[in-house]
């Protein structure tokens, strides 16, 4: 999971690189060419990477197989594909489902299309899940005992550095080091204490990102130990003021706004508008941040003004800590060296509970004691 990026992007280059020729196409007429190719699927964003290679990526919203009676409940709930001006469909909160469930991938300057990719169907999305509930879902018993175990491991984590800390110096030298020439036991041992500091740290951070990401409690005490308070939805969005005879921007024209800040980006997003009132929604990541550190802009669809904004660094502490979780716990937070640390870390975790249980047995075996031997004294003679 560590590598997720890097394994899909090496098994699959066709999908993510091109090779740059002449000038890029409008997104308008890429997105238009795209979901041509993908029938009844439904735009919900467009992502632009400034490196000339990489190919764009939109994400499509596929409608799922239902039942009849779940047809008939979205047939009622869902709001008009063309709203009316001035037609209010905000009290109709998108679901969840209205969120990308497949990437199309085009070519920028050729308009090719490359392939499309739905990351539930993947296996690496099966690990993942494996990874956060056992295959069981959120809020589930699976969920539960993850949680469960990751408590568990943290309080080993902590009670093993207590029972390791040396009371003298020279204890200390003998501790930092795995005296490979010795024997099995004492390497077991060496392997699990000296291994266990060294990781100590790393697998301290890793475990209590991961409880915030688990525990509704983690997470609300991260916001109550940097003094923040949790975001909350706003009440009624922005929405874009219509006039009569206004059309919608194109996306060069809604991007045309952001100016130098869309150039110099590492990658873009822009969200179209859902309806009439809607907005386009940019997302800009600048070089050198991780992907949860972007800048967001809302701009209205007519007049291309920039209505709100939601920049990172105005964030509070808790916002701005808790985008990090998931990076850090990923080991993506800085980038390839982070994830290899985080990788080598991971892997020298499964020492532990190997070496664990080998020395847990190799204090519990006992040696069975040798019999005594019946001595048979001779009776004395009778007369």
């Amino acid at each position: 999971m560590v590598f997720e990026k890097e394994i899909n992007h090496k098994l699959h280059p066709e999908r993510y690189y091109v090779t740059p020729k002449g000038q890029k196409l409008p997104l308008q007429q890429l997105v238009k060419d795209a979901l041509k190719q993908v029938p009844k699927a439904k735009l919900a964003s467009v992502m632009v990477y400034n490196d000339a290679e990489r190919s764009v990526e939109i994400g499509a919203i596929i409608p799922e197989k239902k039942n009849k009676g779940d047809k008939d409940k979205n047939k009622k709930e869902a709001p008009a594909e063309n709203g009316k001006p001035g037609e209010n469909l905000k009290d109709k909160k998108p679901k969840e489902a209205a969120r990308a469930n497949t990437t199309l991938f085009v070519n920028p300057y050729t308009g090719e299309f490359l392939g499309q990719y739905s990351k539930r169907q993947s296996f690496l999305f099966t690990v993942e899940m494996l990874h956060r509930f056992l295959l069981a879902g959120k809020d589930s018993i699976g969920d539960m005992v993850v949680g469960i175990s990751t408590l568990l491991f943290l309080f080993i984590l902590v009670t093993g550095v207590i029972l390791w800390w040396p009371k003298t110096r020279n204890i200390m030298r003998q501790r930092l080091k795995i005296k490979f020439n010795g024997s099995g036991k004492r390497l077991t041992h060496d392997l699990h204490i000296v291994t266990g500091f060294y990781t100590s740290l790393f697998l301290v951070v890793t475990v209590l990102t991961g409880l915030v990401m688990s525990f509704k409690w983690a997470n609300n005490a991260l916001y109550t130990i940097t003094g923040s308070k949790q975001q909350k939805e706003e009440a009624k969005a922005p929405e874009s003021k219509y006039g009569a005879g206004l059309k919608p921007l194109l996306f060069e024209q809604a991007l045309a706004t952001m100016g130098d800040k869309i150039t110099t980006a590492e990658f873009y997003s822009i969200r179209p508008p859902r309806d009439s009132a809607g907005t386009y929604s940019i997302n800009i990541l600048e070089q050198g941040k991780t992907e949860n550190a972007a800048d967001n802009y809302t701009i209205d669809q007519y007049s291309g003004k920039i209505i709100a904004t939601q920049l990172f660094a105005d964030k509070s502490l808790g916002q701005r800590v808790r985008s990090y979780v998931k990076p850090v716990h990923t080991g993506s937070v800085y980038g390839l060296p982070t994830k290899i640390l985080s990788f080598i870390v991971c892997l020298l975790a499964c020492i532990f509970p190997v070496t664990g249980v080998m020395m847990w047995l190799n204090r519990i075996k006992k040696k069975k004691p040798a019999q005594k031997r019946l001595v048979r004294h001779p009776q004395p003679a009778t007369a």
